[in-house]
């Protein structure tokens, strides 16, 4: 039963639509000193569960790693410093987006993401799309197409966020022998180890203050943590254009937020576009469901 999974998934992309309320909080900060403080301040607190709580999973994923092939060591690690390296940049360009563009521009590069993991996982990993869910991708892409028109600088950025997170996507599925909380903590850790250079040379201009640490341990934890490990658990029960097409999730609950929380103008023809959308997730996930439930009524016949 997948249920678990969906769970899970759901769960991760619904805590990210929040995300914007937090960082809009901190636009006084440098996207820099924010991302610098929250890979820092996560990978602290997953070395410290890793190593100190969880030290019997540790050891066992070890000796797990041991015994694989060659080959496989290589994957494994060439797999996760990747995911770090992708982890970093879309942090970073995020955060600079969010707080330097347009809260608008970091929705169209989720609703942009789930086309290109879905494509990705098609050309890639070879994952099987219905007829039904390739009408919900040419909706989707539809929709994403005419929310870019006029916004050539939106559509730029969103395009790198968009595809930085679905190429760690794709990658997750060919990374699946080790526990999942050490796969995530390794992968944090190479994002550490990629901006290591420019946090130790950085000169910020932002006094930090208590409010400025507090809203960074929230999102150390609740915003990065929590939902990466559940979306590494959600990747061991579905597939790849699976869990990209509920990142929708995040954009729909950053457009409400733009709406009627940040005061954005949102036009006639984008409330069209994200309503497109809406409709692409719902017949995409009814595919996925109607085909599940005919493969188990005939392994009953």
């Amino acid at each position: 039963m997948n249920s678990k999974y969906y769970v899970a998934v759901i769960t991760a992309f619904s805590i990210w639509g929040f995300f914007s309320v937090v960082l809009k909080s901190l636009e006084a900060f440098t996207a820099f000193d924010i991302l610098s403080y929250r890979t820092l301040g996560s990978v602290v607190i997953m070395l410290f569960v890793s190593l100190l709580l969880r030290p019997k999973a540790l050891k066992a994923n070890l000796d797990l790693f041991k015994g694989l092939g060659q080959l496989d060591k290589r994957r494994i690690i060439i797999v996760n410093i990747l995911s770090g390296l992708f982890l970093a940049l879309n942090w970073y360009i995020y955060i600079y987006v969010m707080n330097n563009v347009s809260v608008s521009a970091t929705s169209l590069a989720y609703l942009i993401c789930p086309i290109l993991t879905m494509v990705l996982a098609y050309a890639i990993l070879k994952e099987k799309l219905f007829k039904l869910q390739w009408v919900a991708v040419a909706l989707s892409l539809t929709g994403c197409l005419m929310l870019s028109l006029g916004n050539l600088t939106d559509l730029f950025y969103s395009m790198i966020i968009a595809l930085t997170y679905a190429l760690y996507l794709v990658l997750q599925r060919k990374n699946q022998e080790m526990d999942r909380f050490l796969v995530l903590t390794c992968q944090v850790f190479f994002a550490v180890l990629f901006l290591l250079p420019f946090i130790v040379t950085y000169d910020s201009p932002n006094e930090k203050t208590p409010f400025f640490y507090g809203m960074l341990a929230l999102i150390a934890v609740v915003f990065t943590i929590i939902p990466m490990f559940l979306n590494i658990y959600a990747l061991r029960g579905l597939n790849s254009s699976v869990v990209g097409v509920f990142i929708y999730l995040n954009p729909l609950i950053n457009f409400m937020f733009a709406i009627f929380y940040f005061d954005e103008k949102v036009s006639f023809l984008e409330a069209i576009c994200y309503f497109l959308i809406l409709v692409s997730i719902v017949i995409f996930n009814f595919s996925a469901i109607k085909n599940r439930i005919n493969r188990r009524r005939a392994a009953h016949i």
